[in-house]
């Protein structure tokens, strides 16, 4: 059994009827308000409005790092979960900043007499 289709154009409009209700919010209610001015006791005090732009991070994938680094992917895993390599969780899997690496690669150098 299928449904009597309702035509998309509009009735015609017939003395003493009223038309379709319009949808949505009133005109009145859309226009833009004024924005209060922030009160000078919620302004910071000593720092700047505008904060400073950061350095643009880019993550390395697991098998990115271990193949800078020569070893398997397991030994970075291994790296991440004791806390030597900082890595961050997306998702099931980890990105590691490469500013990380370096720091570990800087660090884990040893001197040998």
């Amino acid at each position: 059994m299928t449904m009597p289709q309702r035509s998309a154009a509009p009735a015609l409009a017939r003395p003493g009827v009223p038309g379709p209700r319009p949808i949505g919010r009133p005109m009145a209610a859309t226009m833009a308000r004024p924005v209060p001015a922030a009160h000078p006791a919620a302004m910071p005090v000593g720092r700047p409005s505008v904060p400073a732009p950061r350095a643009a991070v880019t993550f390395l994938t697991v098998a990115e790092v271990a193949a800078m680094m020569r070893v398997s992917k397991m030994t970075v895993y291994r790296l991440v979960h004791a806390g030597e390599l900082s890595a961050v969780r997306v998702g099931r899997s980890f990105r590691v900043p490469e500013r990380a690496v370096q720091d570990y690669l800087r660090d884990a150098y040893t001197d040998i007499a």
